[in-house]
């Protein structure tokens, strides 16, 4: 079995008993009052595991699941026997990476709490869209329509301003920053350790679209 699905089978399974444990649920939450004052780090891991309800987690492991797989394949093909150890690296260290702007933001702030794995679902698409920028995509329940190259700077840009905007409760900043963040893992890393040149083949699909 997949990582991919390893990783949706313990994410659902902790979910839906965090959805009907309270102390559970508070527990696994990401709070940065409680992670500054009772140097509780590991909810910066944990609240990946949780998420608000059923609508929440289906959307972000229906995408998780979408682009995972097929990453799985790409990071085998680039890091050899090391693919499925950089998978779990890339998915584990987004968890961390796109909350530390909200953590500096919001660790004063008692009533504050975060949930879900947005943020690294996000890094996981958006590498996704690296690997492959001319793959049809759509917006939400929009069937596919662009490339992945224009739709990753329109949700970034739309992503940047909620963000800033800081409306509807929902935390865009972990969305925005785990999307940056997957990119520049996949840069680093298949140049320093891989054997892919991504910059290189992304720039030459791109071109070939354009070209058509």
């Amino acid at each position: 079995m997949s990582i991919t699905l390893y990783i949706t089978f313990i994410t659902v399974a902790v979910s839906v008993l965090a959805m009907y444990n309270h102390a559970l649920m508070d527990k696994l939450i990401f709070h940065p009052y409680s992670v500054h004052n009772n140097n509780e780090w590991y909810r910066f891991f944990t609240c990946g595991l949780v998420h608000a309800d059923f609508m929440h987690l289906a959307f972000n492991m229906f995408s998780f699941y979408m682009f995972g797989d097929y990453i799985e394949q790409y990071f085998a093909m680039i890091f050899g026997r090391s693919g499925s150890s950089m998978y779990i690296i890339l998915y584990v260290s987004s968890l961390l990476v796109c909350l530390i702007p909200t953590y500096l933001n919001h660790y004063k702030q008692y009533n504050y709490n975060s949930l879900g794995a947005s943020g690294a679902v996000s890094a996981i698409v958006f590498v996704g869209i690296f690997l492959q920028p001319t793959m049809q995509i759509g917006f939400f329940i929009i069937p596919p329509i662009i490339p992945g190259f224009i739709f990753g700077p329109i949700y970034l840009g739309l992503t940047a301003y909620l963000a800033k905007s800081g409306q509807g409760g929902i935390n865009h900043s972990a969305h925005l920053w785990g999307s940056l963040y997957g990119v520049v893992f996949l840069i680093i890393t298949s140049y320093f350790i891989g054997n892919f040149n991504v910059l290189s083949a992304f720039v030459e699909q791109i071109s070939a679209y354009l070209s058509r």
